[in-house]
């Protein structure tokens, strides 16, 4: 199950969050906990794993130009599933976006949850397909 998907930028600032698990973490618990997984992805360097545990979950994580793509997972999920589906949502992104920034996540959050949202449901992948993801939303602002 995926527990939490984090998009960080390299200031390690949290740029956009979304936590599947019905854990009643405070919010200055989350906030702590992603300055604390920010650190220790920040200070990672490209030889080391791009998957490693923190706490009761484990992590993985991808860079993409000034951003860190961060999900927690637990031990029960393919742990190379879930590089792929990072890849996927970047992919996406890129596409939507036609080379997504930072500054289009920070001004087009609602877009992003959307997208996501076609991806995770209630913590479990449902779509990987980019072309199938893309539709949905095309789709979705051709309607409004």
């Amino acid at each position: 199950m995926v527990n939490f998907f984090l998009l960080i930028n390299k200031q390690g600032q949290t740029r956009f969050s979304r936590y599947y698990t019905k854990n009643l973490m405070k919010a200055e618990e989350r906030v702590s906990m992603e300055a604390e997984i920010a650190r220790k992805c920040l200070k990672r360097s490209d030889n080391q794993c791009s998957i490693f545990d923190y706490n009761q979950y484990k992590l993985a994580y991808r860079r993409y130009a000034s951003l860190f793509f961060i999900i927690g997972f637990d031990d029960k999920e393919n742990h190379f599933s879930i590089l792929e589906l990072v890849q996927a949502f970047v992919e996406i992104l890129n596409t939507y976006f036609e080379n997504v920034c930072e500054l289009d996540i920070m001004y087009n959050i609602e877009k992003i949850h959307i997208i996501l949202e076609e991806m995770i449901v209630n913590g479990c992948i449902v779509e990987t397909n980019k072309n199938h993801v893309l539709s949905l939303i095309m789709d979705m602002n051709n309607k409004t």
